[in-house]
C-alpha cells in the first residue's frame, strides 16, 4: 500500500503495522491529514484543522518508540474530537458563535484518555447549535454534509464525526451522545459506534462554567464512531480508564465474566406508532440471521415498558432543559435553533415540579424490569429508526419534521434515560430513489457490557462486512 493511502488502515490495521515497524505514526497521521485536505472541503465535517500539532506529535511518538518506549494501543492512530469537548488551547464553541472564543484551560478526560493510549488529534469535529439536533448545522461553521450525498442528513449532534470517520478522516472519531448523538450519526453515514452506559466512561469539561444538570449528567455519555466494530474493541479499553475529575466513574474492567453459550439475543420489529419501513425490517432480518449464524439463539420478544421509559425520559430531559438550558438557547441560539426547541417543547411537553420529580424517581423502575430482562437475554436487537434516514434540516420542518427525526428514535433515548449500553452498525445498503443508504440497526446490552455488544456486532459484521469501501468507490 502506498503512504499516501495509509487513511485506508482501520485503527487496529494502523496500530499494529506501527507496532511491527511496517510504518511510521508520521506516514500514518500524514495520510490522513492527506485525506482530510482532499475530501473535508466538500463535507465540512472537520472545522478546525490541527494537521500542523498532528504531525508535530507523530514525529515524538515515532522518536520515543526509536527509543525502546513502550507503545499505548493506539500510538499513531489518527482520530478527531468533537468540538464541544474541551481539548486545550482550543475553542470549545459547541457550534455557538458567542462561544467561538471559550478556549479550553485543560484535556476533557476523554481526550486525556485517547491521547496516553497513543492517539494523534488532526481535527476538530462540527456539531450542531448546543449539541442538541440530530442534524448537523450552525451559523459558525455552517451544514456538516453527508459523504453519501446532499440527500441524507450528517446525523447529530456529533454529525461531523461520522461524517469525517466514513469519509476516511481518521480511523476513530470521538462523539457523544444524550439522546442518540452517537447513533444517529453512525446510522446517518453507515458507521459503527456503541453508546456506552452510564458511568463507563469519564466525562467533564474543565472550562465549564456550572455543573450540569442531573439528567443530563445521568443520560449524556462520551464515545466513538467507527468504520469497524473491531476498531471499538481496540479502543473502548483506552477510552474508559478512570480519571478522578468523573467522581461517578464506574472503574469496572472492559470485558465482563464470560456468559454460558450460547447467548440468547431478543428481536423486535416494534415501532409502536411509526410503520416499519421494508428497508429497515430486511436490515434486521440480515442482523438477526447473521447472529444466528454464529451461534447466538435469537428470539423475537416484546422487551418491556420501553415506549414509557422513551416518553418519560425526553420529557424529564426537556424539562430539565427548558429551566436551565433555555435562557442561554434564547440569549445565544440562532432563530433556527429557538424554533427547533419550541417545538421539541411542543412535542415533548416539559415536566416540572413535582412532576420531573416523579419521572426522574420512575429511571429506577424501568432501569429495573430491563435489568430483569436483560438477565434472560443479555442482548436485544432493535430498530434504530422504523425508516430511513432523513434529509438535512428535516427536524427544522415543524412538528411532523421534529416527529420523523427525534420522536420516532424512541430505541434510541429510551437507553439513555436508562442508562444502557447500545451499539449500531450497518447491515444493508439500500437502494432508493433519492440514492443510496445505510440503513443501521441496533443492538441493546446489559450494564456495563459494551463488549458483548460489540462482539455480538464484530460476528455481523465479519459475515456482512462494512459499507466504508463501497462509500469511498462512490467518492473517488
Amino acid at each position: 500500500m502506498a503512504a499516501s493511502d495509509l487513511w485506508r488502515l482501520s485503527a487496529t490495521e494502523t496500530a499494529r503495522k506501527i507496532r511491527d515497524g511496517e510504518i511510521t505514526a508520521e506516514d500514518a497521521v500524514a495520510s490522513a491529514i492527506g485525506r482530510m485536505h482532499a475530501v473535508n472541503p466538500g463535507l465540512n465535517a472537520v472545522v478546525e484543522d490541527l494537521g500542523d500539532s498532528a504531525l508535530e506529535r507523530a514525529r515524538e511518538l515515532d522518536k520515543a518508540r526509536g527509543n525502546g518506549a513502550e507503545p499505548g494501543p493506539l500510538h499513531g492512530v489518527p482520530v478527531t474530537i468533537k468540538i464541544n469537548v474541551d481539548q486545550k488551547g482550543h475553542a470549545t464553541s459547541n457550534g455557538i458563535p458567542a462561544l467561538a472564543e471559550a478556549i479550553a484551560p485543560a484535556n476533557a478526560p476523554v481526550v486525556d484518555n485517547l491521547l496516553k493510549a497513543g492517539a494523534v488529534v488532526i481535527g476538530r469535529t462540527n456539531t450542531p447549535e448546543f449539541s442538541f439536533r440530530a442534524d448537523t448545522d450552525n451559523p459558525l461553521f455552517g451544514r456538516t454534509q453527508n459523504p453519501w450525498g446532499a440527500h441524507i442528513s450528517p446525523g447529530g449532534s456529533s454529525g461531523g464525526a461520522g461524517s469525517a470517520v466514513m469519509a476516511g478522516i481518521g480511523a476513530l472519531a470521538h462523539g457523544n451522545d444524550i439522546g442518540g448523538s452517537l447513533r444517529f450519526p453512525a446510522a446517518a453515514n453507515g458507521a459503527v459506534t456503541v453508546k456506552p452506559g452510564l458511568g463507563r466512561v469519564p466525562a467533564w469539561n474543565p472550562g465549564q462554567k456550572a455543573e450540569r444538570g442531573l439528567l443530563a449528567q445521568s443520560m449524556s455519555v462520551q464515545g466513538l464512531i467507527a468504520r469497524t466494530a473491531g476498531d471499538l474493541a481496540l479502543s473502548m479499553p483506552a477510552l474508559i480508564a478512570p480519571d478522578p475529575r468523573d467522581p461517578f466513574h464506574v472503574p469496572v474492567p472492559y470485558v465482563g465474566p464470560a456468559l454460558e453459550a450460547p447467548i440468547k439475543v431478543a428481536f423486535t420489529r416494534e415501532c409502536f406508532e411509526y410503520d416499519l419501513h421494508p428497508e429497515v425490517a430486511a436490515a434486521l432480518e440480515l442482523a438477526a440471521d447473521a447472529l444466528s449464524d454464529a451461534g447466538y439463539i435469537v428470539e423475537e420478544v416484546d422487551p418491556p415498558l420501553a415506549r414509557q421509559a422513551g416518553e418519560d425520559g425526553y420529557r424529564a430531559l426537556m424539562g430539565e432543559v427548558a429551566a436551565l438550558m433555555k435562557p442561554d438557547i434564547d440569549a445565544l441560539g440562532s432563530d433556527t435553533i429557538k424554533q427547533i426547541f419550541a417545538v421539541y417543547f411542543d412535542e415533548f411537553p416539559p415536566f416540572d415540579g413535582p412532576r420531573l420529580l416523579e419521572a426522574m424517581a420512575r429511571r429506577t423502575h424501568y432501569a429495573r424490569a430491563w435489568s430483569l430482562f436483560l438477565e434472560d437475554y443479555p442482548l436485544l436487537l432493535t430498530p434504530f429508526l422504523p425508516q430511513p434516514f432523513f434529509r438535512p434540516d428535516r427536524d427544522a420542518e415543524g412538528a411532523e419534521g421534529v416527529r420523523e427525526a427525534l420522536g420516532s428514535a424512541i430505541w434510541s433515548y429510551s437507553m439513555n434515560f436508562m442508562g444502557l449500553p447500545a451499539g449500531n452498525l450497518p447491515t444493508r445498503l439500500a437502494k432508493l430513489p433519492q440514492g443510496p443508504q445505510p440503513i443501521n440497526v441496533q443492538i441493546v446490552g446489559r450494564r456495563w457490557r459494551e463488549d458483548l455488544i460489540v462482539r455480538a456486532m464484530r460476528s455481523i459484521e465479519t459475515r456482512i462486512g462494512g459499507l466504508y469501501e463501497t462509500l469511498w468507490d462512490r467518492m473517488a
